[in-house]
């Protein structure tokens, strides 16, 4: 019995290496999948719904694929927008944010004792010219091609989750659990989950961009839209959205407007958005399912981020509550998934 379990155990070290390096060099279609997943799952509801209406499936998943293109359409005319906001403004923005950064940079030399020119414009130019910016962004092909394959391998995989041809009870059932009762139980509890989950983070995200857009808006920093956006966007990693955004946009405000108290109450307003929204109302929607500690949070996020980048930070919480579900059933990993409740 002893050499069996130190068999298992070696087999374990063995293989959970190579399925990492799987899931890293196989990502352009786990990340499609995975993505396509969670996207399946926001739009269950309405799936039953429909079917309780008497609408053929197919229909529904015609209906479902539709709202998608649409919302895909909305973003892009979102980010055309934005990108349009950017490339008519003026280069007044750029030459203040030159002359202001210059001159942090001439009194931080100074500080420490280095010689400096504080009207030195070659040092930052290159970093705030316009037309330099969207020349560094490489490949504009490459980048659309890119996006549209991983869209379109995402569309076809939600079709094959709503169709049931990918069915997460049956794997349950057929590989981990293998008890059909236990495997429905652990799947609805995923379902409802993982469900509210996305909700929730649409919501929060959806309310912060808004904010967000609105706060850029009544303090006249420019570009209110593509910061909105951002916001949204960027609020989906969790934790380490709310700290990007707030540094960043402090950062776009301190060289755009004067350090003055208009500054302070728009630092003030975007950081208190972040806080009602991310730190107050997220986790008393979420409920109890997601007490994640920190560490598991900052762990996952690392661990995800590092396998498959950014599309890895935005699913790094709700991969990691699928599998503290799943390690919850088993009475030998009730302990683990103890560890990783907050709490």
């Amino acid at each position: 019995m002893d050499k069996l379990r130190t068999t298992n155990y070696l087999l374990l070290i063995i293989v959970i290496p190579i399925l990492f390096y799987l899931l890293k060099v196989l990502s352009f279609i786990f990340i499609p999948l995975f993505f396509s997943m969670f996207v399946a799952l926001l739009f269950l509801p309405l799936m039953r719904f429909l079917k309780r209406r008497g609408v053929h499936k197919i229909i529904s998943i015609c209906i479902v694929i539709l709202i998608i293109i649409l919302g895909v359409k909305l973003g892009v005319e979102l980010v055309k927008l934005s990108s349009k906001q950017i490339m008519e403004s003026n280069s007044s923005f750029f030459l203040k944010a030159q002359t202001k950064v210059n001159h942090l940079v001439y009194e931080i030399e100074s500080v420490f004792g280095e010689d400096a020119i504080e009207d030195d414009n070659a040092k930052l130019s290159r970093f705030l010219n316009k037309d330099a910016i969207f020349n560094n962004f490489g490949s504009t092909l490459t980048i659309v091609s890119k996006t549209l394959t991983a869209l379109l391998m995402t569309i076809f995989f939600i079709v094959l989750w709503l169709a049931e041809s990918i069915n997460i009870e049956n794997l349950l059932n057929k590989t981990l659990l293998k008890k059909r009762h236990q495997s429905i139980k652990t799947f609805i509890k995923i379902e409802n989950d993982l469900i509210k989950f996305i909700k929730v983070k649409v919501l929060v995200s959806f309310l912060t961009g808004v904010f967000t857009g609105l706060a850029c808006y009544f303090f006249d920093v420019s570009f209110p839209i593509f910061w909105g956006l951002f916001s949204f966007l960027i609020n989906f990693v969790q934790m380490v959205g709310s700290f990007a955004t707030v540094i960043l946009l402090s950062i776009f405000a301190f060289v755009e407007l004067e350090a003055s108290s208009t500054l302070f109450f728009f630092i003030l307003a975007i950081a208190g958005t972040q806080v009602l929204y991310g730190s107050i109302l997220e986790p008393i929607f979420m409920g109890k399912s997601f007490s994640i500690n920190v560490i598991t949070v900052l762990v996952s996020l690392m661990f995800w981020g590092f396998i498959w980048g950014v599309p890895g930070l935005i699913m790094a919480i709700p991969i990691t509550v699928f599998f503290k579900i799943i390690l919850e059933q088993f009475p030998s990993t009730r302990g683990l998934a103890k560890l990783l409740s907050a709490g």
